[in-house]
């Protein structure tokens, strides 16, 4: 049976459109969490209860992960160099559906929808011929949305207010993995590399399969983990698998940082502890020339590849037999 989708409430329309960047969240295979960054540039149909944002065949691993496992989730998290006047922290959970062939008419509103938030798309022979994979070989990942849950301000604290299916029961601990718990990189290289990072959010797995998001500040680390201070009620206790992400970006995501981290999460009545079991960074240069002529080469070079080593054919045979494509 379909889930019903939601239409977003009033509170969450002006985050939903107006943020810059958000955090997306998705499955694992063990039943962790992967929570990383895009700008959806207010993509979304309020009425038919949708959001979206897009991504490329540059990064397979996300998109077969989606389409094997369609829980999806955005944190409209921060409200840095968009157009949101609200303090207002909002997490939309739903199922997502993946459009890997998008029309030419709805390429060409992500461009018209995206010159707002990212700036005018550079344009001229050169620039049409370095930038056409980028443009044309967009994917569309689409989110049905089941529940959107809006707190009073980003710190997600106070009452929050639930739209959509209700909030389920804390989910259980998960079985420990056979080599450990225990941090597998170095905690004060990773203390370090997030130190310039700002905004930062965990998502673990909730106990409807739907990823779960919540802002978090690291309090300390040592070498059993980070420590975390995050909303109380949040975190179910136990232990689990979980995804960390750390990241800035400046007006138009011209400069970005970014670091993701899956690991091990510990709740206990002592606090939360996080034991990262990997580590991943990306860094944009901060000069708009330079960044798109960057953004213009990956998007070459991953269409090439995901073509070569049979990535693109791989990612059509799942969007085909999906149930929920």
């Amino acid at each position: 049976m379909t889930p019903a989708r939601v239409r977003w409430p009033d509170a969450a329309d002006p985050a939903i459109r107006g943020d810059l960047t958000v955090a997306v969240a998705y499955i694992t295979p063990a039943g962790g969490a992967v929570v990383t960054s895009v700008s959806p540039v207010g993509l979304g149909d309020r009425e038919a209860g949708r959001v979206s944002f897009t991504t490329s065949l540059g990064f397979p691993k996300k998109l077969e992960r989606i389409l094997r496992n369609p829980h999806v989730s955005l944190a409209y998290h921060t409200r840095e160099h968009g157009f949101a006047a609200t303090n207002s922290y909002v997490l939309a959970q739903g199922t997502a559906s993946v459009d890997l062939q998008p029309s030419p008419q709805r390429l060409a509103e992500l461009r018209q929808a995206s010159e707002p938030f990212l700036g005018e798309t550079k344009r001229g022979p050169i620039w049409d011929w370095l930038l056409r994979e980028y443009h044309q070989e967009r994917v569309f990942v689409d989110v049905d949305i089941q529940r959107v849950a809006v707190w009073p301000d980003l710190t997600a604290r106070g009452t929050v207010t639930v739209t959509g299916a209700d909030w389920p029961e804390m989910a259980t601990g998960q079985k420990p993995p056979k080599n450990g718990t225990g941090p597998r990189v170095d905690v004060s290289a990773v203390a370090r590399r997030i130190g310039g990072l700002p905004h930062r959010v965990l998502a673990y797995q909730g106990a409807d399969g739907l990823p779960v998001i919540v802002p978090v500040a690291v309090s300390g680390h040592d070498d059993t983990g980070l420590h975390l201070d995050v909303p109380p009620g949040l975190l179910p206790p136990g232990g689990r698998r979980a995804g960390f992400l750390a990241h800035a970006f400046q007006p138009q995501c011209i400069g970005l940082g970014m670091r993701t981290l899956t690991g091990w999460l510990t709740v206990t009545d002592e606090g939360a502890l996080y034991a990262p079991h990997t580590s991943k960074g990306l860094a944009a240069p901060p000069y708009k020339t330079l960044l798109t002529v960057s953004n213009g080469l990956l998007a070459k070079h991953g269409l090439w590849r995901a073509r070569r080593d049979g990535t693109a054919e791989c990612l059509q045979q799942l969007a085909a037999r999906d149930p929920v494509n």
